[in-house]
């Protein structure tokens, strides 16, 4: 049975990981942003926005600070999950969309 719908996006849905504490739910779209929910309510509390295409992919880091992002603009940026900040973009290596990002467990 479904236990809740997550509203807000604009576009498809194309990815979904939960933070490591479960705390947070973190969700790609083609809209180009990613919005982070509160897990037990259903409410967005954050939503990142700065790719220029389609985010294919999202992840949290292992201690659930920050969420690296995978794009068709063909970058991976990582944000700070607290703040909303882009903290780096990694622009190079890639010659088409990234359609998968994860981080290490260290």
């Amino acid at each position: 049975a479904c236990v809740k719908t997550l509203e807000g996006h604009g576009n498809l849905v194309l990815s979904v990981c939960y933070s490591p504490d479960g705390q947070q739910l973190a969700s790609s779209s083609a809209d180009r942003t990613v919005r982070l929910w509160d897990a037990e309510t259903g409410a967005c509390v954050r939503t990142l926005e700065g790719h220029g295409d389609f985010l294919s992919s999202v992840c949290f880091s292992a201690d659930g600070r920050r969420v690296a992002l995978g794009s068709y603009d063909e970058t991976v940026r990582l944000w700070d999950a607290e703040t909303g900040a882009c903290v780096k973009t990694l622009e190079e290596g890639h010659s088409y969309a990234v359609k998968s990002v994860c981080y290490s467990p260290d």
